[in-house]
C-alpha cells in the first residue's frame, strides 16, 4: 500500500515531514464559513481516522482554532488523537482570523491580540510550544503584514513558537516577513483551476527561497468546502482513466507535481477517501499529461 512517504519529504525549518499531509477543516462538520448544518463527527471515529492518517505516513497536520463546530473542535480531535499516538507529528495551526463562540466571524486580530490566540491554541492542543503558526491574512485590508508578524516572532524567541509561515498572501508579504522572521511555509489557494499563486510568482518565489508551498482547496478548487461533484474537466477525466485513479488523485498529484517544495493538505473524513488522497502521492504524470493539463482549455463545471 502507498504511504505519504511515496511523494518524498521537505523540511519545515528543522522538521522534515512526508509531502503528503492531511487537513483538519472537514473534521467539525461545518467549513470555514461557520455553518453547522452537517451532523458533527463521531470523536471516536475522528480519532481512529487521524490514527489511519499516521498509520500511512502522515506526519504534518494543519489546523487552527477557528475550526469548529458546536459540538466538535479540530484541535481536541487532534489533541485527542496525539495522545494515543508514539510517533511524531508535526502540527501547523494558523491565527489572525477569529470567531466567537456562536461561531461569528471577529474582525482580524490586531497584533496585540496574537499572543491570545497563540495561546488558545497551546491550550486546546495541549502543547508547550506550536510546531508551526502560520500568520492568515483575513481578507485584502491588511497590506502590510510586518507589525502582526512582528508579534509573531517575538513569540517565537519566547519559545511559545517553533516556526513561523504565512497563509492568503502575495509575494511582497513574503519578502516583507523574511526581513523579520525565517518563513518555513506559505499557505494560499491554488490548484488546477486556480493557479493566482502561479500568476503572481508565489509558487516559484517559495521555491527559491526554500519555502514549503502548502496549497488549500487544491482539490475543490473554486468549490471550496462544497461537496466534491463530478469531475467537469475531460481532460483530468481522461488522465484519471489511463492511471486507473481517481480525478481527486490527479488533481494532487498535479499539484505535487508542480516542485518538490510543494506539499498537500487534502481533508476528509472518509477513511476510503483519506486512502486515495495519500495514494495520490505516488502517481507519476507524464510529461504529456502534465502538458494536457496545463493548456488552457476546457474548466471544470462551475468554475
Amino acid at each position: 500500500m502507498n504511504t505519504a512517504a511515496t511523494a518524498g519529504t521537505w523540511t519545515l525549518g528543522d522538521l522534515e515531514v512526508n509531502r503528503v499531509g492531511y487537513g483538519a477543516m472537514r473534521l467539525t462538520g461545518n467549513g470555514m464559513m461557520g455553518n453547522s448544518d452537517g451532523a458533527p463527527i463521531d470523536r471516536a471515529a475522528a480519532v481512529a481516522l487521524l490514527h489511519r492518517a499516521f498509520e500511512l505516513g502522515v506526519d504534518h497536520i494543519d489546523t487552527a482554532a477557528f475550526y469548529f463546530s458546536p459540538l466538535r473542535s479540530a484541535n481536541e480531535l487532534i489533541n485527542r488523537a496525539l495522545a494515543g499516538w508514539g510517533g511524531d507529528v508535526a502540527v501547523a495551526t494558523k491565527v489572525g482570523p477569529g470567531r466567537d463562540a456562536g461561531g461569528e466571524w471577529q474582525p482580524m486580530a490586531r497584533p496585540d491580540q496574537l499572543r491570545g490566540q497563540v495561546e488558545e491554541n497551546l491550550r486546546q492542543l495541549g502543547r508547550d510550544q506550536l510546531d508551526v503558526v502560520n500568520l492568515r491574512r483575513n481578507g485584502p485590508g491588511l497590506e502590510s503584514i510586518a507589525e502582526h508578524f512582528g508579534a509573531l516572532a517575538e513569540l517565537r524567541r519566547a519559545g511559545l513558537i517553533r516556526h513561523l509561515g504565512l497563509s492568503n498572501v502575495r509575494p511582497e508579504h513574503v519578502t516583507e516577513a523574511l526581513a523579520i522572521a525565517p518563513v518555513v511555509c506559505v499557505q494560499n489557494s491554488y490548484g488546477l483551476d486556480w493557479r493566482r499563486a502561479d500568476e503572481s510568482g508565489l509558487v516559484d518565489l517559495c521555491g527559491e527561497r526554500g519555502i514549503a508551498f502548502v496549497p488549500f482547496f487544491a482539490v475543490s478548487g473554486l468549490r471550496r468546502e462544497a461537496a466534491a461533484g463530478q469531475e467537469g474537466d475531460a481532460r483530468v477525466r481522461s488522465v484519471a482513466r489511463a492511471h486507473g485513479a481517481t480525478p481527486a488523485q490527479v488533481r494532487l498529484a498535479w499539484t505535487l507535481h508542480r516542485g518538490p517544495h510543494v506539499l498537500a493538505i487534502p481533508g476528509t473524513t472518509d477513511p476510503a477517501h483519506l486512502t486515495e488522497n495519500i495514494a495520490a502521492g505516488a502517481l507519476r504524470l507524464t510529461a504529456e499529461e502534465l502538458a494536457l493539463l496545463d493548456a488552457p482549455g476546457e474548466k471544470a463545471a462551475g468554475n
